[in-house]
């Protein structure tokens, strides 16, 4: 079971996440390249928080494919392009985010390599070795 560690001694997180999780022996490690808010029909939502969600629906296929689901997700990096979309991304991550919350990083890029993109999301997950 993963922990969360949040210690006393420091201000406590701004939003839903840990401050750093723990993965325990035994767990294999999947790292995953950051996922834009594009569907396999090419689609891309108009709105951070359709972008969000697919962006995590991209994640959720990744992850079934490797045997794993997002509550195994312990590190999430996001990037926005800019302070407006922080929070509509961060209210709609949360729908998709297990207990305890993974480690977090959320920061303002100036774009990404289309214009309709406003955010991108990559997820490091740890799962349980099978015997």
């Amino acid at each position: 079971m993963k922990r969360s560690h949040t210690p006393a001694g420091i201000r406590p997180p701004f939003a839903r996440y840990s401050h750093a999780i723990e993965v325990p022996p035994g767990h294999r490690l999947l790292f995953a390249s950051g996922q834009l808010g594009i569907a396999p029909d090419e689609t891309v939502p108009p709105d951070v928080e359709g972008q969000t969600r697919q962006c995590f629906a991209n994640i959720r296929a990744i992850l079934e494919d490797a045997g794993m689901t997002l509550d195994d997700v312990v590190r999430i990096n996001a990037y926005v392009t800019g302070r407006e979309h922080l929070p509509g991304y961060m209210k709609t991550r949360d729908q998709f985010i297990s207990t305890p919350p993974p480690a977090s990083t959320l920061m303002i890029v100036s774009g990404f390599a289309r214009e309709e993109f406003v955010v991108e999301i990559e997820v490091i997950a740890a799962a349980e070795t099978a015997d």
